[in-house]
């Protein structure tokens, strides 16, 4: 489209505009789709890639799900718009709407994301029974982007009067949370904090003896992941990829697959507004 100057603010406005939406159309030949590395990239890959190949048909072009290597990355890649569409935690949603000066919009989460925990585990002859017991200890959390794997369980550990930092041997970041138990089991570390949905999933597929490793103390529940866009996607786009990731029905057999891989129930919509409370820990933990 030619736009001819010197034009009345309007027409400039909407050449604008019209200009914006062509740039962004050839360039969405591809719609790009990434997550935080909660687990390892195989996994990732594994669990996303169905999600991927869904959104390829209904929004009718060309999805590819990639990887990224650390949870800095996929909010550097989501606020720079490497990427379109991003699974963060809480908290790297956090970090990138201050990143991006609050053009990140959130427009999806599971259902169990409005009443999320943390579990901190040890070795059963441990003799860790208590936070109050970690003191003098080693121990690892997650990536220290993580919502469920640092920040909740610092935040939890602080309103218990446990400062890592000074309470601990050793604080250590393993990167991902079945880094974290695996950091446990070998004792790498005496005690760990992940999230509650990946303990219960090596749980469920016997990937852990809980006669030898097992969980002291679950926290109280917060709001973490979501599916997070930037707000210069144009307005159809987004919409329809919300709309396709709250319209996946567990009744289905692609839905339910795609679900359960996601350690859904639904997903629901979501704001900005419900992660005030984890930007406000990060703030008291010294992490913002």
């Amino acid at each position: 489209m030619f736009c001819r100057s010197p034009m009345r603010s309007l027409q400039a406005l909407l050449c604008t505009a019209l200009l914006a939406a062509g740039s962004w159309a050839q360039a969405q030949q591809v719609f790009r789709v990434t997550t935080i590395p909660e687990e390892a990239a195989t996994e990732q890959v594994r669990k996303f890639t169905p999600i991927a190949n869904y959104l390829e048909k209904k929004l009718g072009m060309k999805v590819e799900f990639t990887p990224v290597t650390d949870y800095p990355a996929a909010v550097e890649a989501l606020v720079n718009k490497k990427v379109d569409l991003v699974w963060f935690g809480g908290f790297t949603f956090v970090q990138a709407q201050i990143r991006s000066g609050g053009k990140i919009v959130p427009i999806a989460q599971r259902e169990e994301d409005t009443r999320f925990q943390s579990v901190f585990i040890a070795k059963t002859d441990s003799g860790i029974k208590a936070l109050g017991d970690l003191k003098g200890r080693q121990v690892s959390f997650g990536s220290q982007s993580s919502t469920s794997g640092h920040l909740m369980p610092r935040h939890f550990l602080l309103q218990a009067g446990i400062n890592p930092d000074k309470d601990f041997r050793r604080v250590a970041y393993s990167g991902a949370h079945d880094a974290t138990i695996a950091s446990v089991v070998s004792g790498k570390v005496d005690a760990a904090a992940l999230d509650i949905t990946v303990w219960r999933k090596f749980v469920g597929e016997n990937k852990v003896d809980t006669k030898a490793v097992d969980v002291f103390f679950t926290t109280p529940t917060f709001f973490n992941y979501n599916w997070s866009v930037h707000a210069d996607m144009p307005a159809d786009l987004r919409n329809k990829v919300q709309r396709a990731l709250l319209d996946l029905d567990p009744a289905t057999p692609e839905g339910k697959e795609i679900l359960q891989l996601n350690r859904a129930t639904r997903y629901i919509p979501t704001a900005p507004e419900n992660y005030k409370g984890l930007e406000a820990a990060g703030r008291s933990a010294g992490l913002i």
